[in-house]
């Protein structure tokens, strides 16, 4: 169960980490939509484990793989946009979210 504080925390990176990729979506990822769909923080706050779902969901290997090469830009953006109400920016570890696809698999197996 989540505190207060640790919801709170994770709606905020949630909504500048959406910020951000929206906004460098052309620039450095050819494009693609990505979405913040979940954003869950360790109860000390400092790892922030962020779920990605990315359309079109095609290469999201590759993808996943440069979001972690700029973690640490991402961590610098985030810090610049939360200094002022996080006193300690948390660790951000990127997965991705693919539930997504599998509710369209499960709609092409109900279907067919």
């Amino acid at each position: 169960m989540y505190t207060i504080r640790q919801n709170k925390v994770s709606r905020l990176i949630q909504k500048e980490l959406a910020d951000f990729f929206r906004q460098e979506s052309r620039s450095l990822f050819g494009g693609k939509m990505v979405s913040v769909t979940v954003v869950r923080i360790s109860k000390d706050l400092s790892v922030a484990k962020i779920y990605l779902s990315i359309f079109p969901s095609d290469g999201s290997d590759e993808f996943i793989k440069l979001v972690k090469q700029i973690s640490g830009q991402i961590r610098g953006f985030l810090g610049h946009k939360v200094g002022k109400q996080l006193r300690i920016v948390p660790n951000l570890e990127f997965f991705i979210d693919d539930s997504l696809d599998y509710i369209d698999n499960i709609e092409n197996a109900l279907n067919d």
